[in-house]
């Protein structure tokens, strides 16, 4: 069971779930991450290390997130692996929490 990344990732992409990951499953999109389904071993190193609870098991996704598996899927195919921790936006802060923000999401 993979582990995926949920709506509140985005615009704020931390980045402190990656430097644990221990099979380089984290992509990198212009203002949000995604987890590689396959490449996940579920090891449960990144859930905790999100500062804002955006990372959860495939089957513990909440309800209306569900959307974020497939995402999660197909966007890893498209964008390039991130192995190191970067800064988060400068105004993350400004967006952890906030509701709505698929369509916000950059492809």
């Amino acid at each position: 069971m993979p582990f995926v990344v949920t709506e509140n990732c985005i615009k704020c992409k931390y980045t402190d779930c990656v430097e644990v990951c221990p099979v380089d499953c984290f992509h990198e999109g212009p203002n949000f991450l995604v987890i590689d389904p396959e490449e996940c071993i579920d090891c449960t190193l990144c859930e905790p290390e999100c500062p804002i609870n955006a990372i959860y098991p495939e089957d513990d996704v909440p309800a209306g997130q569900e959307a974020f598996i497939q995402l999660n899927a197909e966007l890893s195919k498209a964008w390039p692996v991130l192995t190191e921790r970067k800064d988060a936006p400068d105004d993350a802060k400004e967006w952890e929490g906030r509701p709505g923000k698929l369509p916000l999401l950059e492809r």
